[in-house]
């Protein structure tokens, strides 16, 4: 009889799958790794048993405990199957900002999800990193992963993908393609190609709003490259520690539209129902292929993940088109309303000690509604006419406080390529504006009334 013991004897040897369409006039032969054959749908079951199995080596993890992470949703998943196998319970967090198809996946293998705000910093207590290891501190018996910073998770790709794909390409792999979030793909699968070719080009794909691609062209980590952005399990605000920057030769940054869809293209041209990510990888690679490679080259790409996590987005007409992501619409962006905008390009911002009567004075010279709080270089609070109307018909007396005591919090950062409908969406009752960044690279408003001037022109 041939069986596996349990579901986790099926995690990895996925197959290359070679590309036949959506490469159409690049030179080259170009295979995916199609990951989504793991049985927990994603790359992330390969990392999950190792850092399980590691942890329970060394005795951080013992017959009944539980598994703490916070995840994208992946890795969460990997670690769910391994749990079942093993007797162990689950809790994972997750930024809402994650498809609620994940979650109920994750609540489906019996875990429980704690869902926490996108657009804080990561030492935010709010934060899902915060989450996680508060969780960890305070339950017994429990295991806290951190597939950021655990060394398993680069190991686990330096001991199962890189010999993988060096096997089924027979050596003649050239160039190598992945997605990096936490960084062990890249870095564990690069590590152990290189040191069978050290002429392997490694390419990794970021994703507009993450800090990765500065850092390794200038060495400086840029608070101003993070902004929101939409595309899951790809880019960080963070400097993991599973990312080796010396394994990786190149970063192409993708935005959230294109990868969406070529995830989209990949489905209907290749027949790989995979995820949103997946799509940024073929995306970037192709970019990078369509001028570098040559036709005796082997380019390798990993295909992280299945299309059943984005049913509700990617694969949603209703939502592609909500966001501007649909092929045959075009749409304004960011940079388009404030490098087409009439009159002075001078942001117009107020300091956290100013005191609040003279910055309705300010504001009224100005003609504003709404305008962002500044202490020093940093943006740190956001201050609407209408907020401070509330305020000062509730206490008179504010009137000689300082901005800072009824300010509230700073707009958000988006990219300049995010378009009018993602836009518009971001901005609501709650939300009165938010900024980005011109030409120049200086930061720059975006109000309900930019947003109207867009749509009429």
């Amino acid at each position: 009889m041939n069986y596996l013991n349990n579901i986790t004897e099926a995690i990895g040897n996925t197959p290359l799958v070679r590309l036949n369409n959506v490469n159409e006039g690049i030179v080259g032969t170009i295979l995916v790794k199609v990951e989504y054959m793991n049985p927990g749908h994603s790359i992330k079951d390969r990392i999950a048993i190792k850092m399980v199995e590691d942890a329970e080596k060394v005795g951080i993890l013992k017959p009944g405990g539980t598994i703490i992470e916070g995840t994208s949703g992946n890795t969460g998943m990997g670690l769910a199957l391994t749990a079942i196998a093993k007797g162990y319970k689950c809790i994972f967090t997750l930024a809402d900002k994650q498809s609620p198809e994940k979650m109920d996946i994750l609540r489906a293998m019996g875990a429980e999800v704690m869902v926490c705000p996108t657009n804080v910093a990561p030492d935010d207590p709010r934060s899902y990193y915060s989450v996680a290891e508060k969780l960890n501190k305070d339950i017994p018996n429990s295991f806290y992963p951190n597939q950021y910073n655990h060394p398993a998770n680069a190991l686990a790709h330096y001991e199962s993908t890189g010999p993988e794909i060096w096997k089924d390409t027979d050596g003649k792999i050239t160039h190598y393609v992945a997605t990096m979030g936490t960084g062990g793909t890249i870095s564990g699968t690069a590590k152990y190609l290189k040191e069978q070719n050290p002429d392997i080009f490694s390419l990794a794909i970021d994703s507009y709003g993450s800090v990765f691609k500065k850092y390794k062209e200038t060495g400086i980590f840029d608070e101003n490259e993070i902004y929101p952005y939409l595309t899951e399990g790809i880019g960080e605000d963070i400097l993991p520690e599973n990312v080796d920057f010396d394994m990786i030769d190149h970063i192409i940054k993708v935005t959230d539209k294109d990868g969406a869809i070529m995830t989209r293209r990949l489905a209907r041209e290749e027949g790989l129902f995979v995820g949103w990510s997946c799509g940024s990888a073929v995306y970037g690679a192709l970019e990078y292929a369509r001028e570098n490679l040559k036709k005796e080259d082997v380019m390798v790409i990993i295909l992280p993940d299945h299309g059943t996590r984005y049913l509700g987005k990617i694969y949603n007409d209703n939502w592609m088109n909500d966001h501007g992501f649909l092929e045959e619409r075009k749409f304004s962006t960011a940079f388009d309303i404030v490098n087409n905008r009439n009159g002075s390009s001078e942001l117009v911002t107020i300091n956290s000690d100013s005191k609040i009567g003279g910055a309705i004075l300010m504001m009224s010279k100005e003609g504003i509604d709404q305008v962002p709080i500044i202490s020093g270089d940093d943006f740190v609070g956001s201050l609407s006419d209408g907020r401070v109307l509330k305020a000062l018909i509730e206490k008179p007396e504010l009137r000689d406080q300082s901005v800072s005591e009824i300010m509230d919090k700073p707009f958000p950062f988006v990219s300049p390529l995010e378009t009018i409908d993602v836009l518009s969406s971001m901005i609501n009752g709650e939300q009165k504006a938010l900024m980005t960044r011109d030409s120049e690279n200086k930061p720059q408003i975006i109000t309900q009334s930019d947003l109207l001037v867009a749509m009429t022109n």
